[in-house]
C-alpha cells in the first residue's frame, strides 16, 4: 500500500492551528467578546503512521468547554457519526485512563460540535445534523439512548455576516476561497489560487498566512478540490456502468483511502484499478 509520509493538512487547519487564531475563533462561534488570556489545548487528533490529520480541528477552553470543529465544501450527512468517533479519540487524550476506574467522578470539558461549511450546494445560513437521524427503526417517541447534534453554519462570503464579522481570519478564509472561485471562471484553476493569493497579500487579507504559506496554499487547495472532484467523478462513474457494489459503499472506499493518505494521483489510479477490474 502506497503512504503518503508528509504531513496532510488543509488549508483551513494551517490557517487555524494557532492558538490566537482558535481563541478568536471560539469567540466569534460562541459570540463572545476575544480573550487574549483564554486558556486553550489544540488537542487536533493526528495519525502517526499515516502522518495526516485525522480530523480538522479540536480544542479545549478553560478546561471547560471541548470543540470540535469541521470544515467541509462538500455536503456530508455522516458528520456525527464521523464526529463522535473523533471525540471520544479526543476524551482519551485529555483523561487519564486509569482514573476511570476510580470511585470519584471524572470530571470532562462539556462538548460543542461545529461544522463550518462552505461549498457550493445551496443550504441555509445555519442548520443542525444530528446522529440520531442515521439510526434505523427508530419510531415515534421511542427513547434513544445516544445522541449527537452538530451545528453546522455556511462560511461562504455573504453568509452568516455575524459570524464573520465576529472573526478576522474566518472573514478572510471566505474571501480568499470566494476570489479563486471568481478567478477560476477565467482561467485554469492553479492560475486562479496564485492570483487570489496574491490580490488577498495586496489587499491585507491573510496577508501574514498567506505570505509565509503561499506555496503550501496552493498544493493544498488544489489537492483539496481535486479530491472532492475525484469523489464525485468516482461515484458518478459507477452510476453510469451500473457496478454491481452500491454507491454507499463506493463512498465508504473512497473516504478510507483519503484516511488511509492517498493523493490524489494515488486515489484517482487506485479507484480505476477498481472499476477496471469490475468489467
Amino acid at each position: 500500500m502506497n503512504v503518503n509520509r508528509e504531513l496532510k493538512n488543509s488549508v483551513f487547519t494551517t490557517l487555524f492551528n494557532d492558538e490566537d487564531k482558535v481563541r478568536e475563533l471560539y469567540a466569534a462561534i460562541k459570540g463572545v467578546g476575544y480573550d487574549p488570556k483564554l486558556p486553550v489545548v489544540i488537542t487536533t487528533l493526528q495519525d502517526v503512521l499515516y502522518m495526516n490529520q485525522i480530523n480538522d480541528l479540536s480544542f479545549t477552553a478553560e478546561e471547560k468547554m471541548a470543540l470540535i470543529v469541521e470544515h467541509q465544501s462538500s455536503l456530508n450527512h455522516n458528520m456525527p457519526l464521523r464526529i463522535l468517533m473523533y471525540m471520544s479519540r479526543v476524551y482519551e487524550k485529555i483523561v487519564d485512563r486509569k482514573s476511570l476506574y476510580k470511585d470519584t467522578l471524572v470530571k470532562i470539558p462539556r462538548p460543542e460540535f461545529i461544522v463550518l461549511y462552505n461549498g457550493l450546494d445551496d443550504t441555509p445560513d445555519r442548520w443542525e445534523e444530528r446522529l440520531s437521524q442515521a439510526y434505523m427503526e427508530v419510531e415515534g417517541n421511542q427513547k434513544i439512548s445516544l445522541d449527537l447534534v452538530v451545528t453546522v453554519y455556511n462560511i461562504n462570503k455573504g453568509r452568516n455576516p455575524e459570524l464573520l464579522n465576529r472573526s478576522e481570519n474566518l472573514a478572510g478564509y471566505a474571501e480568499f476561497v470566494a476570489r479563486v472561485r471568481e478567478h477560476e471562471k477565467a482561467m485554469p484553476r492553479d492560475q486562479a489560487v496564485t492570483e487570489a493569493v496574491r490580490s488577498c497579500i495586496r489587499e491585507g487579507i491573510l496577508a501574514g498566512f498567506l505570505e509565509e504559506h503561499g506555496s503550501e496554499v496552493m498544493n493544498m487547495l488544489l489537492e483539496e478540490w481535486n479530491l472532492d472532484e475525484a469523489k464525485e467523478v468516482w461515484l458518478e462513474e459507477g452510476m453510469e456502468k451500473g457496478v454491481e457494489i452500491g454507491v454507499e459503499k463506493d463512498r465508504n472506499q473512497i473516504l478510507e483511502l483519503i484516511d488511509q493518505g492517498y493523493t490524489t494521483e494515488q486515489l484517482k489510479a487506485k479507484l480505476t484499478e477498481g472499476l477496471q477490474n469490475r468489467r
